[in-house]
């Protein structure tokens, strides 16, 4: 009865059939850049360029599935001296608003975030409330799954098996 209720979750919370549309439409586009990469030659940056995208998709899950934990050790770093508040605020403002216009991944993270965040709200809505850890490490692997998935359709998929 409970692997029941388990499977019937993404049926109930449609939003994480949206979530695994995303990742996998993530995948196709993380493969573009691979496939000229891999075509001249570039082995080396096919592995790195994969592993980065990857690390960002579960940097955005973790940070939007745990917004309360975070905020709270940040808050707690930041009080202890304003010369580190300081440093810290304007090393994350800096950084992330490099990486965020200089790479043009801010419409990929707004999209992933955007459905990360309507995923928990669904799941709340139905009363699936896990620890936040577990929820984060479930909705890590759903859009990993979905990246590979799409990874896959965009290396021939079908075609090649």
């Amino acid at each position: 009865m409970a692997i029941l209720h388990l499977l019937l979750i993404p049926l109930r919370a449609p939003m994480l059939l949206v979530l695994m549309v995303i990742s996998v439409y993530e995948g196709l586009q993380w493969s573009q850049p691979l496939e000229a990469a891999a075509a001249s030659g570039m082995g080396q940056l096919f592995s790195l360029f994969w592993s980065l995208e990857c690390f960002h998709a579960l940097l955005v899950v973790v940070v939007c599935t745990m917004p309360d934990l975070l905020m709270q050790r940040i808050s707690n770093l930041m009080s202890a001296s304003r010369v580190l508040s300081l440093v810290f605020s304007l090393l994350i403002v800096t950084v992330g608003g490099l990486y965020l216009l200089h790479l043009q991944v801010l419409t990929s993270v707004l999209i992933l975030g955007t459905t990360v965040l309507l995923s928990r709200l669904d799941l709340a809505r139905i009363r699936v409330a896990p620890p936040p850890v577990l929820l984060s490490g479930v909705l890590g692997v759903l859009v990993l799954s979905g990246a590979w998935v799409g990874r896959w359709l965009a290396s021939g998929g079908l075609a090649t098996s």
